[in-house]
């Protein structure tokens, strides 16, 4: 996915959702339009999951995942809702939405790793905010 957006001049930034997976983000410059973009969403899930389609899957029917990466375009369609960066999630344990570097996802144990009892350390810990330039590198979609 990040090699995919950056090929078309986007940035890619990665976080938690503190649920079950990750959520790919990339910040755009207001230009294109709620169906553009939704569109742009679908194709690049569809272009990855008829790539690698032994790994990827651009289908929600949850009977078809087994064993896939699922991803999930309908997250950029108008109403729709993601969590935002740094939330607590009303689940057990309490597990944040955590931006991180590209080079994190080697050592995650998992997309709820960070929860209200480990964030402050790793807040600490952290050089810098993996997503500070963020804003910076909106670009119109092409």
């Amino acid at each position: 996915m990040k090699a995919r957006l950056e090929a078309r001049g986007l940035a890619a930034f990665v976080k938690t959702s503190g649920g079950k997976g990750l959520h790919v983000v990339t910040p755009l410059a207001p230009k294109a339009g709620w169906a553009e973009v939704k569109d742009f969403a679908h194709s690049l899930a569809e272009s990855m999951s008829a790539d690698a389609p032994e790994k990827y899957l651009a289908t929600a029917t949850k009977a078809k995942r087994g064993g896939h990466i699922y991803i999930d375009y309908l997250r950029n369609g108008r109403g729709s809702t993601a969590v935002a960066p740094y939330s607590t999630r009303a689940r057990p344990g309490a597990p944040v939405s955590m931006p991180l570097d590209w080079s994190d996802l080697k050592e995650l144990s998992g997309p709820a790793a960070f929860t209200l009892a480990n964030v402050p350390q790793r807040l600490e810990t952290r050089p810098r905010d993996p997503w500070g330039d963020f804003f910076d590198a909106a670009v119109p979609l092409q």
